[in-house]
């Protein structure tokens, strides 16, 4: 006689730690998949590059997401950890000529050496005070930029040749964005399994009582430098697509500003999660534009007051995000998983 088993029927770890648990959940992504390579087929290259954008979030969201959300440092130079891999695979390209694809993982290495560096007071420094230390990485990386100008062309910045595969160049809208995307696909997979790993769970551990973690035997020197120069790939890796969509790299595009937006990204979306790294990037990636357009539209209709419109909008934007951690402090990754469990239980209550 056969038994059917209802609800989240387990026998094992393994089944506990699928990542795609069900058959409806492998066709959803599945499908999803598809539409991601079939979208700029249909849609415009406005909305083809925009989408490019938020796959360059994603990588450098998952990056900050590591060091910040699962192992509990918080840093503040992501932005400028991104210049470096810009600047590093440009310069591969141009001086050593090597191919995009030897070039940008050497940039991401290369940040990722630099991350460890800046990440070496994580030994004895936490909270605020590691804080303090990673800002003074971004303006030391920022003043660098500028000065070595052999290296990054200085304030005037350098161009970024395309990636090239024998005699097809990478230079149009929809062959950046399936380079993106496709990247962009491969870090999420990738850090979706270092987190249900040996060294994920350690980062976790680390993060939530380190005192705990260390009496159980993790270094916790090694992990949290080893956070860091995961972090900094991930920003390497992102910068380097950066300087591929863009074409051309300046300092002015690696400031604090650009780091404290990708910290946000992973608060609005959710710390320590991967798929609060995705919702994050997305959302910090349209709002600007959304409030571009909304008060663009207002200065119309209001054009004796367009000015001071359209000089809101920084505001909006600030109030916007307060708001948001207000009202949903964990992110929108758990107010996703509140929506599953809602439709999971309907229509019972409990």
């Amino acid at each position: 006689m056969s038994v059917a088993h209802c609800g989240d029927f387990r026998q094992s770890y393994k089944d506990d730690m699928k990542v795609l648990e069900t058959r409806f959940v492998r066709v959803s992504v599945g499908a999803f998949l598809v539409l991601l390579y079939v979208f700029p087929l249909f849609m415009s290259n406005y909305a083809t590059s925009t989408m490019t954008t938020i796959g360059i979030a994603v990588i450098g969201a998952l990056g900050i997401n590591i060091v910040t959300g699962f192992t509990g440092q918080i840093s503040l130079g992501q932005g400028a950890f991104m210049g470096v891999g810009a600047f590093a695979c440009s310069y591969f390209m141009r001086i050593l000529h090597m191919p995009f694809w030897i070039a940008m993982p050497a940039a991401g290495l290369t940040t990722a050496a630099v991350g460890m560096v800046f990440g070496l007071p994580s030994a004895r420094l936490k909270g605020l005070y590691l804080a303090i230390a990673t800002l003074a990485a971004q303006f030391i990386l920022q003043y660098l930029f500028i000065h070595m100008e052999a290296v990054t062309g200085g304030s005037n910045g350098i161009p970024s040749p395309p990636p090239e595969i024998g005699s097809f160049a990478f230079d149009g809208d929809r062959s950046k964005y399936y380079l993106t995307i496709t990247i962009a696909v491969l870090a999420v997979l990738f850090t979706t399994n270092l987190v249900r790993s040996r060294d994920g769970r350690a980062f976790i551990a680390v993060r939530d009582h380190y005192l705990s973690a260390e009496i159980m035997g993790i270094h916790l020197f090694k992990y949290r430098l080893l956070s860091f120069a995961v972090s900094a790939f991930y920003a390497g890796v992102a910068g380097s697509l950066w300087g591929m969509y863009t074409g051309y790299i300046s300092a002015e595009h690696f400031t604090i500003a650009e780091s404290i937006n990708y910290l946000a990204m992973i608060i609005i979306g959710g710390l320590g999660s991967v798929l609060g790294s995705i919702f994050g990037a997305i959302f910090m990636t349209l709002l600007p534009q959304a409030l571009t357009v909304g008060t663009g539209a207002l200065a119309q209709t209001f054009p004796k007051i367009g000015f001071l419109i359209m000089s809101f909008k920084d505001g909006v934007f600030g109030l916007i995000v307060i708001l948001f951690l207000i009202f949903e402090p964990d992110g929108l990754a758990h107010r996703w998983r509140q929506i599953k469990a809602y439709w999971k239980l309907f229509p019972f209550s409990y």
